[in-house]
């Protein structure tokens, strides 16, 4: 019986992708091992955002070069986004790698082994028929016992300058409504109580099958499997998204407590998903909200689709309609063209939405990308430098005022384990997807339990509780 391991690089998608790959490998008669120092076949499932990314992944791959010399029957696979965009420059790199998948196709990771043992480099980087890869409705194997991700929909329609994963994804396809559905209950009925829902573009999810349905009917005959039981009653047809509709319906899943997103995009952010957000009792007071900019200008180079005020007001609308809500974002230090006064603006822009937290990126130029040619206006690397410990400050300064607020409060934790520095330390999150750490807890026995703790102390990232017992079966501790 063969053993495999499988080491993951960037975002929440592949993380889900992995845990799907583990169910096609178990699937196999495959066993997990503890390290890839062990494993028969050793999967490195790939991200390409940043040049950071593939830089570690390549450190880590030519590491198992020697072994897989001494030992011809150990395989080696990449999937993931650097094997569907640059897969020549992984056998160049790495030619001790055997297979190369791309994200389109790792549901044929064990037929692409099997080929291995006959030929050399076998790759899969084809881009599928525009539809869902089947895969995604395989349920997959969650790494924790109590929390999973659910891919709804693959791909992206947008065409941000910066970005490669409208190449390496394809375009954006919503899984069917139904499908989902099935999916969390599978999930609850295996124990998962808290689920996140993923995509690429998340709050513009259905509106593909909607379009899909309002061209033609032929062949399909089960429009509310398709677009959901709210569309259907309706009796409009017309064109929209079905993200409100997916989290009231998943919300209502029995068994799930938590429902979380990740992540949407701010054009398309609309009134509608901040009312389900609010009257969905699973769906957590937590929105992932990314800037990028508050520059006018560097937003519209970026092609994001908003400026900087439109992006105020939304976020404004979410907080008057969410109570208790925690809004983090994203921002890029040094997009190229980015001027001193543009920077200020970000400044500014970012004081004033006040975020709970922020993940701030130095610009990364990808191969393939808009913005990745325009070589004559990169900023210098000493200028960003300055400006990343500049903006690091503003976002720190809201985030510690964001974290002391919560003191004194009552919140519902979700117990996660023990601390990764300390076992006599419990650590989980809290609705508002705040991590706190829990003193003298047995983390490992209460995994996944739900308990209510008083904030007492608040350091820059993360929150001191003290165990004040389980909460009402139902409730949402927090006041």
């Amino acid at each position: 019986m063969k053993s495999f391991y499988v080491k993951t690089f960037g975002c929440q998608m592949n993380e889900n992708d992995s845990e799907r790959i583990v169910a096609v490998l178990r699937r196999q008669g495959m066993t997990p091992a503890l390290s890839a120092d062990v494993a028969d076949v050793v999967v490195f499932n790939t991200c390409t955002i940043r040049e950071n990314a593939d830089n570690r992944f390549f450190g880590q791959v030519n590491m198992l070069r020697e072994r897989r010399v001494r030992e011809p029957g150990m395989r080696i696979v990449v999937a993931g986004c650097l094997a569907q965009g640059e897969k020549d420059a992984i056998f160049d790199r790495a030619p001790h790698v055997d297979v190369v998948v791309g994200t389109h196709a790792i549901g044929s990771i064990a037929d692409l082994l099997e080929r291995s043992d006959e030929e050399r480099h076998v790759i899969d980087v084809s881009t599928g028929d525009g539809s869902i890869d089947p895969m995604v409705d395989l349920v997959p194997e969650p790494a924790e016992g109590h929390k999973a991700w659910v891919t709804i929909q693959t791909g992206c329609d947008n065409n941000c300058a910066f970005c490669i994963v409208p190449q390496v994804r394809g375009p954006e396809v919503s899984r069917p409504f139904g499908a989902i559905v099935d999916e969390v209950r599978r999930l609850a009925e295996q124990g998962i109580s808290e689920v996140t829902l993923l995509g690429q573009n998340v709050n513009s999810y259905g509106r593909d099958l909607t379009k899909r349905l309002r061209r033609t009917s032929d062949g399909i005959h089960d429009h509310g499997f398709l677009a959901g039981p709210v569309y259907v009653s309706d009796g409009i047809r017309r064109i929209r998204p079905l993200f409100s509709d997916l989290l009231r319906a998943v919300s209502g899943v029995d068994g799930i407590r938590r429902v979380r997103f990740t992540s949407p995009h701010p054009k398309d952010m609309r009134e509608e998903t901040f009312a389900a957000m609010a009257e969905s009792p699973a769906v957590c007071e937590s929105l992932h909200f990314p800037l990028q900019s508050g520059s006018d200008r560097v937003l519209a180079a970026m092609h994001r689709g908003y400026r900087g005020e439109r992006f105020f007001e939304k976020l404004e609308l979410a907080r008057s309609i969410i109570p208790d809500l925690a809004v983090t974002t994203d921002i890029i230090v040094g997009f190229p063209g980015e001027t001193e006064d543009e920077f200020e603006a970000t400044l500014e822009l970012v004081a004033r939405c006040e975020f709970d937290s922020a993940f701030t990126f130095i610009y990364s130029p990808r191969p393939g990308t808009e913005a990745g040619a325009w070589t004559d206006k990169f900023v210098d690397p000493e200028v960003i430098r300055d400006r990343f410990e500049r903006l690091k400050l503003v976002t720190e300064r809201s985030g510690a005022a964001k974290h002391r607020a919560r003191v004194g409060k009552i919140e519902e934790i979700l117990i996660d384990g023990p601390s990764k520095r300390d076992a006599n330390v419990a650590s989980g999150r809290t609705r508002q997807n705040k991590l706190v750490h829990l003193a003298g807890v047995d983390g490992e026995r209460l995994r996944g339990s739900y308990l209510n703790a008083r904030i007492v102390d608040a350091g820059a990232h993360f929150l001191h509780g003290e165990l004040l017992g389980p909460p009402a079966r139902g409730a949402h501790a927090s006041c």
